[in-house]
């Protein structure tokens, strides 16, 4: 077998920025999708599955249920980007992401189809996810393999800058909505003007992506006669140790964020005792921090390399959330901003880096499968599961600093893994 380290190709032309562009922008879509139907999930329970908590805990449920589709999703795309290239596999995964939305927005409800319009709109969801499975690694991979050299982690973090956008422009549309409207008119037919909304950015970034260019590196392989005929298996047989650290790298970026981001309004909420106002507008205040940060983290890896960057962020996400979780429930108002903007500074940075770090820990040849594999199995569980998780040790444990517990466990399983990494970041660039 062959030895798994990261194998970079010969320096390679860069893509044009237009190409570069259209697809960092492009996740702003699948993270618009995603809080929309976190924002939006009290409507589209009374409206698909009846009144009541019963019917909150169902759809809720089903977003979850489908979330593990992403994996599935990602294998699939995967073996689609290394086989044919990534410009015809983030065509058609935002072509499936346009037909999920529509289809969302023009669904009956269950006034006008009954019990199965909630099925449906799972169907939906699930289709939803599994076209979004592949979308960020791909774009990711993509953006990585057109950077120039000295550039990659900067250009990749765009990728997590652009997609805390999309969350941001979800609460932006959302709040709007329900203050321009009567409730009434929400569930009646308003619901639906977020996901047209939706739909047409996805069809917009779907004519934009046509225009790309294909991966360098992908024409590399092209020419060489590499290109792997089953993407899968050639990355389980010569990269398993390449997995499982980009399953480590990633795991810390989904809990951090999930946990450290997501999760927060609930926990401020609940565990916090604070108003609900209150509790969004830190969350909003977090997604800027995100946006900011992200790049400027990736800069650094640029320049100080992604092992040192990461294992100083590991060392955070050990040390600090237990004590900030502390501060966002019994500090003062001044004191939860601090401590949610320190989290969320420390989720956006590990996203960034972790970005380019995980891509690059494979060769071109099998790399989305590799990411697939590693980073999107590691989302599905430290991302998808965590906040469910944390909100079930509290109410078992009584403890309401579990979820700081939470990321400081996996901070320091993950620190190692980081040490002993090899370093990537400067293979690309001109020898001196």
């Amino acid at each position: 077998m062959q030895p798994s380290v990261p194998v970079q190709t010969a320096p390679r032309a860069a893509l044009s920025r237009t190409s570069l562009l259209v697809a960092a922008c492009s996740t702003i879509i699948e993270w618009y999708d995603f809080t929309l139907c976190l924002y939006f999930a009290t409507v589209l329970s009374r409206v698909f599955f009846g009144a009541g908590t019963a019917s909150l805990l169902t759809a809720l449920g089903g977003f979850a249920v489908s979330y593990l589709m992403r994996p599935l999703g990602a294998v699939f795309f995967g073996h689609i980007g290394d086989r044919h290239g990534r410009r015809r596999m983030m065509l058609l995964s935002m072509a499936l992401m346009t037909g999920a939305m529509l289809a969302t927005a023009l669904l009956p409800t269950r006034a006008q189809l009954g019990g199965l319009a909630g099925w449906l709109l799972l169907l939906l969801r699930c289709l939803m996810a599994f076209s979004v499975g592949g979308e960020y690694t791909g774009v990711v991979a993509y953006l990585l393999e057109g950077a120039r050299p000295g550039r990659r982690g900067f250009v990749t973090s765009l990728a997590a800058a652009a997609s805390e956008v999309g969350a941001l422009l979800a609460v932006g549309v959302c709040a709007l909505l329900v203050a321009a409207l009567p409730a009434a008119a929400v569930d009646t037919w308003g619901w639906r003007l977020p996901f047209l909304l939706g739909a047409a950015l996805a069809g917009g970034v779907w004519l934009a992506r046509s225009t790309m260019q294909e991966s360098p590196d992908f024409e590399r392989q092209q020419e060489a006669g590499t290109v792997p005929t089953a993407p899968l298996r050639y990355t389980l047989r010569h990269h398993r140790p390449a997995i499982l650290r980009t399953f480590s790298i990633s795991a810390l970026g989904s809990i951090t964020y999930y946990v450290g981001i997501t999760y927060v309004p609930t926990f401020l909420a609940t565990t916090g005792q604070r108003p609900e106002s209150e509790a969004l507008g830190l969350s909003t205040i977090a997604a800027v921090v995100v946006v900011l940060v992200t790049p400027v983290v990736g800069a650094l890896s640029d320049r100080w390399g992604r092992k040192p960057v990461l294992a100083v962020l590991a060392g955070f996400s050990a040390l600090l959330p237990i004590t900030l979780f502390s501060l966002m429930r019994g500090g003062s108002s001044w004191q939860a901003v601090g401590g949610a903007v320190a989290l969320a500074a420390v989720a956006g940075g590990v996203s960034a880096v972790g970005a380019a770090a995980t891509a690059e820990q494979f060769p071109g040849e099998g790399r989305l499968s590799g990411l697939a594999l590693g980073a999107t199995a590691a989302t599905a569980v430290f991302g998808g599961l965590t906040p469910f998780l944390a909100e079930l040790l509290i109410a078992r444990t009584g403890w309401p600093l579990v979820p700081g517990a939470m990321i400081a466990l996996v901070g320091l399983l993950v620190l190692p893994v980081v040490l002993t990494m090899p370093e990537t970041a400067f293979s690309d660039q001109p020898k001196q």
